[in-house]
């Protein structure tokens, strides 16, 4: 097994509540951080310390997404509809108001903002007039997870009545619909060759489907104790992670699917409630995980 060291840097607190997602800032060493206090919070891994405030809303945020093309922030206000806000001037550039619903989940792809909502929707808007493409609902219950490959001209959907569904980038048709897991999927993933496609479920199962093959089932793994809440690849590709309701982060072999690694509070003064995101940083292969204890931490991670 190959030798892995882990070592917590540092521990910020700056928000109020519980921390729910993140994302990609501007430069490598900067990322965002938002959560159910309705702060979307800009941070420096240089300067972790002195994080600064770019947006307030006034519910919880369970997702933004970074457009780097654009500079510009895109954040899901609960119940209330998209925030697209300018980074350099910190204002507001539009916002619209969806269908009254949680928003889990935002990509962006070719001016394209793709929205996750918890009564099954599916919006796809364009970035520029925020006027709505297309609409995909197949199903009432909640849209959770959204991974894009455009290798493949795949869009995937992970939803809470157990099944993921593919669809084309091209048209927005139904391509595969998979029963996946048990219980709700809350994470999906295309590994960085768009070969395989990795779900996590509240049935604390991961598991790797085969694109290729049809997405055929490659691995089912129990990986957690608890709702696996998301996972994140290395910025080499060689490794992954994933976190969990509870309370530990497990590092893994991409090529094997091996666990190398348990990070949690009694090893390594982990997080002491669910972790529900986490960010792996270009800049020194820093990890960022954000927790309902309404902190974040970074780790440094050596193989």
């Amino acid at each position: 097994m190959a030798q892995v060291n882990v070592k917590k840097l540092n521990t910020v607190g700056g928000h109020q509540d519980c921390v729910y997602t993140l994302a990609k800032g501007p430069n490598p060493n900067q990322f965002f951080s938002a959560g159910a206090d309705g702060v979307i919070a800009l941070w420096d891994l240089e300067d972790i310390d002195n994080g600064r405030m770019v947006a307030k809303v006034p519910s919880s945020v369970y997702a933004i997404c970074y457009y780097p093309e654009r500079n510009a922030l895109i954040i899901g206000q609960n119940f209330e509809g998209l925030h697209i806000i300018d980074i350099d001037q910190q204002i507001e550039l539009a916002s619209i108001k969806l269908s009254p619903s949680q928003i889990f989940d935002i990509k962006v792809i070719k001016d394209r903002i793709i929205v996750a909502q918890g009564n099954g929707y599916v919006h796809i808007l364009d970035i520029r007039t925020l006027e709505t493409v297309h609409v995909i609902r197949d199903t009432e219950k909640s849209a959770r997870t959204l991974s894009v490959s455009e290798k493949n001209a795949h869009l995937a959907v992970g939803y809470s009545d157990n099944k993921i569904r593919i669809y084309s980038l091209k048209d927005w048709h139904l391509v595969k619909e998979i029963d996946a897991h048990k219980i709700s999927v809350f994470t999906v993933r295309y590994s960085p060759n768009e070969r395989f496609l990795l779900s996590g479920s509240r049935d604390a199962h991961l598991k790797v489907w085969d694109v290729i093959d049809g997405y055929s089932l490659k691995e089912s793994i129990v990986a957690h104790m608890y709702a696996i809440n998301h996972l994140e690849f290395s910025p080499d590709n060689k490794h992954f992670v994933t976190c969990s309701m509870d309370k530990s982060i497990k590092v893994w072999d991409a090529a094997t699917y091996q666990l190398l690694k348990v990070i949690d509070k009694a090893r390594h003064a982990g997080h002491g409630t669910s972790i529900n995101k986490l960010l792996w940083s270009e800049h020194n292969n820093l990890l960022i995980s954000a927790s309902d204890d309404r902190s974040i931490s970074i780790w440094d991670i050596n193989f």
